[in-house]
C-alpha cells in the first residue's frame, strides 16, 4: 500500500492552511458514459474537452475521474477492444497528461455488462478479468494513469464482487500493469454504508480480502450529502452524516494499514450545502495519512446549468462550490514519493 510519511510527520498543531491535503485533489469529467452502447460520438456522448481540462487544471485539479461505457470500449465480450473508442480514451489521457493532470480510468456499468451482473454468464469473472488485461495493456505502466475497477457495484453479493475484482487483479498484473488499481466495495460503495451488513456480509469486513500481487491498491468509495446519500436531491440535510462516514472510514483504513480515495461527492450551490462541502474536504485533509484523494462530481461540457450537483462553468458564471474545491485542491502537497502510483 501506498504510505504518506511526510504528512505522519506533520505536528498536530499545524493548522490546515499550512498542512499537506491528500495527493489527489480533482474532478469526475462525465459525459462519455452517456447514451446506449454504440451511440455517436459528439452525438450521442462526449469525451471532455481541453477547454474543460484546462479550466480544472486552473483551479489546481491534478487528477481526472474519466467515466465511459464497457460495453462501448468492448462490444463482444471476450473480444479486442473497439480500436476508435480506445483511442478517444487515449486521446484524452494524452490531453490530461498535456495538462499534468492524472487520470483514472472509469468504467462506469455499476458491475453490469449490457444489464447482466458480472458473475453471471455470460459476464462471467472471466469475461471482467478478459476487458481488464485487454485495457491495462493499452496503459500498462504509465505513472498517470490509475485503474478505477468499476463504477458503484450493486445489488450483487459483496463476496461475488470480490471474486470478480481478485479476478481482474489476477488479469492486470499478468501483463506487467503495475498501476495503482482502486477497487469499490458493493452497495454503490458508499462510505456510510461500508461496514453495513447486507448480501455476502459487509464491505468493511469481505473487502479485505482483495488479493494483489503487486500490493499497489486502495479502497475507493463515494458519499453525498443528501438525506439518502445518493446524491439525487439538491437539499443536504446529511452533511453530518457525510462527515461522519469520512472519519468512520478514516478509521477503518487506518486500523486496517489501507489507503481510500473519496471518487464521488458532491452538494447544490445551497450555501448550507457549500459548507458541508468544506467539512467534508477540511475532514479528508486531517486525515490524510490515508486518503489518497478525491474527485468530485460532477462536471463536462454536456452537463446543464440545471444539473444542481454540476460545477462545469457557463456563460462566463462559475458555480459556487468552485471556491471551496479551488481551495481545497490548492491545499500544499505531500512529498513527490509518496504520492507515487507504481508498484515497487
Amino acid at each position: 500500500m501506498l504510505t504518506i510519511a511526510a504528512a505522519a510527520m506533520l505536528p498536530w498543531h499545524v493548522g490546515l492552511a499550512e498542512a499537506a491535503g491528500p495527493c489527489f485533489r480533482g474532478i469526475n469529467l462525465s459525459g462519455a458514459e452517456f447514451g446506449n452502447p454504440g451511440g455517436e460520438i459528439f452525438k450521442d456522448y462526449a469525451y471532455p474537452s481541453e477547454e474543460t481540462i484546462g479550466y480544472f487544471k486552473q483551479k489546481g485539479m491534478n487528477i481526472v475521474r474519466l467515466p465511459f461505457l464497457w460495453e462501448r470500449l468492448q462490444p463482444e465480450l471476450g473480444q479486442p477492444l473497439n480500436d476508435a473508442e480506445l483511442q478517444r480514451i487515449k486521446d484524452t489521457v494524452a490531453l490530461l497528461r498535456k495538462h499534468e493532470m492524472t487520470a483514472i480510468l472509469d468504467p462506469h456499468n455499476y458491475a453490469q455488462y449490457k444489464k447482466t451482473q458480472v458473475g453471471t454468464p455470460p459476464a462471467t469473472t472471466l469475461a471482467f478479468s478478459d476487458f481488464w488485461t485487454r485495457l491495462a495493456s493499452e496503459f500498462a505502466n504509465q505513472d498517470d494513469v490509475i485503474f478505477g475497477l468499476m463504477n458503484e457495484p450493486h445489488d450483487i453479493a459483496s463476496d461475488k464482487w470480490l471474486s470478480a475484482a481478485n479476478a481482474a487483479f489476477r488479469g492486470i498484473r499478468a501483463v506487467g500493469a503495475n498501476n495503482l488499481v482502486l477497487v469499490p466495495g458493493t452497495k454503490w460503495t458508499g462510505a456510510h454504508s461500508w461496514q453495513s451488513d447486507g448480501p455476502g456480509g459487509p464491505n468493511g469486513t469481505v473487502m479485505l480480502g482483495v488479493k494483489d500481487p503487486r500490493k499497489n491498491f486502495a479502497y475507493e468509495v463515494h458519499q453525498y450529502f443528501d438525506s439518502d446519500s445518493s446524491g439525487t436531491h439538491d437539499e443536504c440535510s446529511g452533511n453530518e452524516n457525510a462527515r461522519n462516514a469520512i472519519i468512520r472510514m478514516s478509521e477503518w483504513a487506518r486500523e486496517h494499514g489501507t489507503r481510500v480515495l473519496l471518487g464521488e461527492f458532491g452538494v447544490s450551490q445551497a450555501p448550507e450545502c457549500v459548507a458541508g462541502l468544506k467539512t467534508v474536504l477540511d475532514t479528508m485533509q486531517e486525515n490524510d495519512d490515508v486518503w489518497l484523494g478525491w474527485t468530485y462530481w460532477v462536471a463536462g461540457d454536456w452537463w446543464p446549468a440545471s444539473e444542481p450537483l454540476n460545477v462545469q462553468p457557463h456563460d462566463g458564471h462559475e458555480r459556487k462550490q468552485i471556491a471551496v474545491l479551488e481551495s481545497a485542491a490548492k491545499a500544499p502537497s505531500p512529498a513527490e514519493d509518496a504520492c507515487r502510483t507504481m508498484g515497487r
